[in-house]
């Protein structure tokens, strides 16, 4: 292999995970009846969290006409429209990630038909089951424990890695590189989940499959966080990020079902 080849493969590799997400959206309008799998938790998490900002700012709006100091001098208005732009940041940063956790809770019953159609389809089957209320509401209290078990690790996870920051010097620093790259690794465990577990690949294993391919996976969780960043884009992620794994998952070779 040349040099250039060489420095360009692990380029390709992460660039080649990042595009799935967004080849995502493509491959749902070519087969509209997976729409059915996204529109249900999407109205449901649309409502869930607009309803949350709208009170949450007027709980907000309320506060500040109680305790900040009211007048038409420039300080103060300059001190409201400061107020409100913190209000805006941190309301960001809450959507982000309650709506990892709350959002992937609510979906999960859905992300697994989802992404159980998705792989029929990629694997050469035109025809798709049809769907059954019956199966639906058995396993969806198997997928939601499953999906509740994952949003635990990640909560105590950044709980203990915020506690790298009581480290006196270089703790701070630490939680800045290991924080990031757990929230990746969330992600990534996240996501491609709804396929293995369908497959009953254990956690070991989960882990093997996605430290195996580090670039692939870095890619496919960037791609994923930029779309829990964007304000609005966000209630998209969920359906899009779950069929980028699943398109991921049927592309490159996978690990066997645990014995």
């Amino acid at each position: 292999m040349s040099p250039v080849a060489t420095i360009l493969q692990p380029v390709a590799s992460f660039g080649r995970g990042f595009s799935y997400v967004f080849r995502a959206p493509r491959f749902l309008l070519r087969h509209p009846g997976l729409l059915r799998f996204v529109a249900i938790p999407f109205t449901i998490n649309v409502l869930i969290f607009s309803l949350a900002v709208y009170f949450g700012l007027d709980v907000f709006n309320q506060l500040l006409a109680q305790y900040l100091p009211q007048g038409d001098a420039w300080y103060l208005v300059a001190l409201s429209y400061l107020a409100w732009v913190i209000a805006g940041i941190l309301s960001t940063v809450l959507v982000f990630f309650s709506f990892t956790i709350v959002g992937n809770l609510l979906a999960a019953p859905f992300n697994e038909l989802l992404s159980e159609r998705i792989e029929i389809l990629v694997r050469g089957t035109t025809e798709t089951p049809a769907f059954a209320l019956r199966r639906f509401l058995a396993e969806s209290g198997r997928a939601m424990l499953i999906e509740l078990k994952k949003q635990l690790v990640f909560v105590v996870g950044m709980l203990l890695l915020l506690l790298l920051n009581l480290i006196p010097g270089f703790g701070p620093l630490l939680y800045a590189v290991l924080a990031p790259l757990f929230t990746l690794f969330f992600l990534v465990i996240g996501y491609l989940g709804f396929v293995l577990v369908r497959k009953q690949v254990g956690f070991a294993r989960q882990q093997r499959y996605v430290l195996g391919r580090p670039l692939l996976m870095a890619g496919f969780g960037c791609g994923v966080f930029i779309l829990l960043a964007i304000p609005l884009v966000q209630f998209f992620c969920i359906p899009l990020a779950v069929s980028g794994a699943t398109l991921l998952w049927c592309e490159f070779p996978h690990p066997e079902k645990d014995r």
